[in-house]
C-alpha cells in the first residue's frame, strides 16, 4: 500500500498568502515525475476536493498539489472584486509564482469547472512546462445552460442553511466568493468570454472529462477541448462533480493518460 505524505503550507503572494496542500507518495519516483497541480471550481477550495487528491497521488505515483485561490478557503481575502479577466490572470500571474515557491518546473494541469478553464489557460501559457492537461466539467464559453444553472444556485443560496454550509469552507469571505461566481458569470461584461485563443495554444496531451448530466455545461465543452488534442470522456449518469460522483473512474482515466507521459 502506497504511503502518502500530506503537507500544508502558507505561501506568500505579494502582500497576501495562499494556503496549499500537497500529497506526496513515498519513494524516489515521485520526485522525478512532474507533479499534478489542481485548480478548484468557483465555490471550491482544497477541502472540497475530498479524497480525490490523495487517491490520485497513490494511483499515479506523482505528487499532487492543490491550493485555495486568493479569496477562497484558508487563503487570505481578495482585496478587490474579481475582474472579468480572472481566468487568464490565474495562469499568467499566480501559477508561475506558486511554482517558484514550491520548486516546480514541469507540471500536469488539472482543474474542475472554472478551474478547468484555468488549467487550459495554464497549458497554453506555459507549453514547455505543462506535460498534460486534464479538465473536469470545464466550460469553454457561456451557454444558456451555464447561466440557467447559476441562476438556480443563486436562488438556492437565499436559503440560510445553504449559505451556512458554504461558510464552513470560506468563513467571512463567503459573500465575496458568491459574488465572484454569480456576479461575474451573470455580468454582461463576461458574456463574450471564451477559451478559443488558449485552446489553440495547447500543445500537450489532453483528457477532457464531463458528466452527461452536468447542469452547468453541455458535452460540447469536452469535445471542443479534446478536438485534435486528446480524449473527451463523457461519464453516463454523472453531473457536475465527477471527482465525487465517479472518483474511481476519474482517477483511473487520469492514471491511464499519465502512464504515457
Amino acid at each position: 500500500m502506497t504511503t502518502i505524505d500530506q503537507r500544508d503550507s502558507l505561501l506568500p503572494l505579494g502582500d497576501h498568502r495562499l494556503f496549499t496542500r500537497s500529497w506526496a507518495p513515498s519513494g524516489p519516483e515521485a520526485s522525478r515525475l512532474a507533479p499534478i497541480l489542481l485548480f478548484h471550481d468557483s465555490l471550491g477550495c482544497i477541502e472540497l476536493w475530498r479524497s480525490f487528491p490523495e487517491k490520485l497521488a497513490a494511483a499515479t505515483g506523482r505528487r499532487v498539489i492543490a491550493y485555495d485561490r486568493l479569496g477562497f478557503g484558508r487563503s487570505d481575502p481578495h482585496p478587490e472584486r474579481l475582474g472579468v479577466g480572472f481566468v487568464a490572470d490565474e495562469a499568467e500571474s499566480v501559477v508561475p509564482h506558486l511554482c517558484g515557491q514550491l520548486g516546480i518546473t514541469d507540471f500536469v494541469a488539472c482543474g474542475h469547472s472554472v478551474g478547468g478553464a484555468m488549467a487550459i489557460e495554464t497549458a497554453a501559457r506555459w507549453p514547455q512546462r505543462c506535460q498534460a492537461l486534464v479538465t473536469i466539467a470545464a466550460q469553454t464559453l457561456i451557454e444558456d445552460r451555464t447561466l440557467a444553472g447559476i441562476r438556480v444556485a443563486q436562488g438556492d443560496f437565499q436559503d440560510a442553511g445553504n449559505l451556512a454550509r458554504l461558510a464552513r469552507y470560506h468563513g467571512d469571505k463567503t459573500a465575496w466568493v458568491l459574488d465572484a461566481w454569480i456576479g461575474t458569470w451573470l455580468s454582461p461584461a463576461f458574456a463574450d468570454w471564451t477559451l478559443d485563443r488558449p485552446l489553440a495554444g495547447v500543445r500537450c496531451p489532453v483528457l477532457a472529462v464531463h458528466g452527461e448530466l452536468d447542469e452547468y455545461g453541455s458535452t460540447r465543452h469536452p469535445q471542443r477541448i479534446a478536438e485534435g488534442r486528446g480524449e473527451a470522456l463523457i461519464l453516463s449518469g454523472i453531473g457536475h462533480v465527477p471527482h465525487r460522483e465517479a472518483e474511481a473512474t476519474l482517477v483511473a482515466a487520469i492514471e491511464n493518460l499519465l502512464a504515457a507521459v
